[in-house]
């Protein structure tokens, strides 16, 4: 056995956690803490508050690691769910006056061949998260689980507390906002935006 916990399955160490290993509970923060974060940053739009959301969350999640039941739903939607929910707590809590577009640039931005194509698709990018920006927060939820973190409508739903079909027509009703908002300049959404090259 080469790579310890980080080889493991997700149930395994989920297991190994709930027996009081460490190095489970590490395993499992190193395996999701990215997924958590991107989320927590395309509804909150901030760097700071989408930290201390995720910080939150993993806390929850592992005090109430006990409760979690795999034939519920998957481990990575439970946590999205309890991410989702503090950050609309945070939302509530706090109103985001300013979206810090160059962060959102920096995060989302994958490895160009050149610098000029890194400064497009950087432009790009803060064009269209402004405008994401001004989506309702439950279409901006649902748009950042279907195009950030690749979730099915029905696992959108799940995180949501939605029908799956609800979760659809989010996702619908935000990329039509985000036509709108981006007036004539459709073809970034696809072409820059939601790419990972």
């Amino acid at each position: 056995m080469s790579g310890g916990a980080d080889d493991r399955n997700t149930n395994d160490l989920i297991e190994a956690a709930l027996s009081g290993e460490e190095r489970a509970y590490e395993a499992l923060y190193h395996r999701f803490v990215g997924a958590l974060y991107r989320l927590a940053y395309g509804v909150l739009l901030d760097r700071q508050d989408a930290e201390e959301v995720v910080q939150d969350s993993f806390a929850y999640a592992f005090r109430a690691l006990k409760r979690f039941d795999p034939a519920q739903s998957a481990f990575k939607t439970w946590l999205y769910t309890i991410t989702m929910s503090r950050c609309r707590n945070k939302r509530r809590r706090k109103w985001l006056p300013i979206v810090r577009l160059a962060d959102v640039a920096e995060r989302l931005a994958g490895d160009a061949p050149t610098p000029e194509s890194t400064v497009m698709r950087q432009t790009t990018r803060e064009i269209v998260l402004k405008a994401l920006g001004r989506l309702s927060p439950k279409l901006r939820e649902a748009v950042v689980l279907r195009y950030f973190e690749d979730l099915t409508y029905r696992e959108i739903g799940e995180v949501l507390g939605c029908p799956s079909k609800t979760a659809e027509s989010r996702v619908r009703l935000a990329h039509d906002a985000l036509y709108d908002l981006l007036d004539g300049q459709r073809d970034l959404l696809v072409e820059h935006v939601w790419s990972t090259d």
